[in-house]
């Protein structure tokens, strides 16, 4: 049995990885995170001319039909490169839409999103951190779509809004359009600008059911993934970038990297970071192969991995002495992504006690 990768899997992540070294130096990163949209265009047509939008649209659908690790892959590759942009919104909204039973939103959409020339977005969680499905507090009469949701990344940019709607004591998705109207977005300040929020209202907006539970479910678990891999290339580069100092940097005439403290720390880090790598590769594997579990091992991954690169970023700017701590070097940028990573969608504690109560413990 096969347990590595395809070699169109490695492929990609190189191809995607050389682009990102290319395109997404850190002065660029910080002039998209000063910028007001938080929004590249150019950047974000040159990640569309790669396919990336493609990945999980179906190949009926203009898309190229990839497996959902092919996109977690993608989203490593992002994080490591802490790549500004609307990446994760859209991919969900694609997800969303490819897995909802809705025929005329996938023909019109999909395409749209495969190509980039159209952006979507997902409005999920509720005020107070709350994301289950028997939380959602969103309405929709007459389909008519009445909601405030407070953390909708790149609302203003989309074009498509996937909403989750109560329905049932659990949840529904539903589509709106942002040019029907009735859609009033607020621009949040967050710590990592890298991923925009936005604060927003519906009122009275037209929108179709896309999906039901089994929809909701699929997505909810998609991000999770996602956002475990990004988690997973962040903590990789914050490692990197704490051994290549630890080799340059002298103290008392020897290389920092040469003190014993330096060694283990270092050491300990790489060793946590190794074993994520299966985590999160067998989450988005479940996703697609073994969905009766997906659940529980998308809850693990996000949980474990967002942790550690929380602790990654944390210990490489200590590593780095005063420089870590410093605006003008770029390790902070990844320090705050690890916050929107381990808070977005749901804490670790919540995860865990999600996937302890999905094991039946």
């Amino acid at each position: 049995m096969e347990f590595g990768l395809s070699q169109e899997q490695v492929a990609l992540a190189d191809t995607v990885r050389r682009y990102l070294s290319d395109n997404c130096p850190g002065e660029r990163v910080r002039a998209v995170m000063e910028s007001e949209s938080g929004h590249d265009a150019e950047f974000w047509r040159g990640l569309m001319d790669l396919g990336i939008g493609s990945l999980a649209v179906p190949e009926e659908h203009g898309g190229l039909g990839a497996e959902f690790l092919d996109l977690a892959l993608v989203s490593e590759e992002m994080g490591f490169a802490c790549a500004p942009g609307p990446f994760l919104a859209s991919s969900l909204a694609t997800i969303a839409i490819a897995a909802g039973d809705d025929d005329a939103a996938r023909k019109k959409w999909l395409p749209l999103l495969a190509s980039g020339d159209a952006i979507g977005t997902v409005a999920i969680g509720e005020a107070g951190s709350r994301w289950d499905a028997s939380e959602v507090a969103a309405r929709v009469a007459d389909d008519r779509l009445d909601a405030i949701k407070p953390l909708v990344p790149y609302a203003s940019l989309a074009a498509v809004h996937v909403v989750a709607v109560s329905e049932n004591g659990g949840a529904a998705l539903y589509l709106a359009e942002t040019e029907a109207g009735g859609i009033e977005t607020t621009a949040l300040s967050g710590n990592d600008r890298t991923r925009r929020l936005d604060a927003v209202e519906y009122r009275a907006v037209p929108a179709r059911r896309i999906g039901g539970a089994a929809a909701f479910e699929k997505v909810r678990d998609a991000a999770l993934v996602l956002i475990a891999a990004d988690a997973f290339g962040g903590a990789r580069r914050c490692l990197e970038m704490a051994r290549t100092y630890a080799l340059q940097r002298e103290q008392f005439g020897q290389l920092i990297g040469s003190f014993q403290a330096v060694k283990h720390q270092l050491a300990n880090l790489a060793v946590e970071l190794e074993p994520g790598l299966s985590l999160w590769w067998y989450a988005a594997h479940a996703l697609d192969r073994i969905p009766e579990h997906s659940a529980r091992h998308a809850a693990m991954a996000k949980a474990h991995l967002c942790d550690l690169f929380d602790r990654a970023a944390r210990d490489s700017t200590e590593l780095h002495g005063g420089l870590g701590f410093t605006w003008e070097f770029d390790l902070h940028l990844w320090l705050r992504r690890s916050l929107f990573d381990r808070s977005f969608f749901g804490d670790s504690h919540y995860h865990r006690a999600r996937a302890a109560s999905l094991a039946g413990w």
